[in-house]
């Protein structure tokens, strides 16, 4: 594989980067309490958290559904692993705020292993992973930190 298929698309690179902006805002939110206060900031936070990660879950569904002649229909195991983050997703909107926080932590990170164990057989392109790292470690980043300010 060439390196021109292995580097990361300019735009995915800027439109992840523009995605973990409000993790930033929210985050920054929750420890100033200047814009919102602190309960609204870790709130908005959580919801936040939850679309991202049950986008994240979309991602796999749609990768499942790539046509593959060796198989006819979707993998099962990859169409139930696509709507885990939404269910984690939801299942922590539930908890208290620091542990809702650390579960979504959790959900991020479950999902970023489980795609680097699956490797390529997922259909993702070589450079998907190398992005899911960087844009995971910073949302794990503020979702601990803000876990943190409670």
């Amino acid at each position: 594989m060439t390196g021109l298929h292995r580097r990361i698309p300019v735009s995915a690179l800027v439109l992840g980067w523009l995605g973990v902006l409000p993790f930033a805002g929210l985050c920054g939110a929750a420890l100033t309490g200047a814009v919102l206060p602190k309960p609204q900031a870790l709130d908005a936070l959580a919801v936040y958290a939850m679309i991202i990660l049950a986008f994240m879950g979309g991602v796999r569904w749609g990768l499942a559904m790539i046509s593959d002649p060796q198989r006819p229909s979707p993998d099962g195991t990859a169409l139930t692993v696509s709507v885990v983050p939404a269910l984690i997703g939801c299942a922590c909107w539930f908890l208290p705020r620091p542990i809702g926080l650390v579960g979504l932590m959790v959900g991020f990170a479950g999902l970023l292993a489980y795609d680097l164990l699956t490797g390529q057989s997922f259909h993702a392109p070589a450079w998907y992973p190398r992005l899911r790292i960087q844009l995971t470690a910073a949302v794990l980043t503020f979702l601990g930190v803000a876990a943190a300010c409670q």
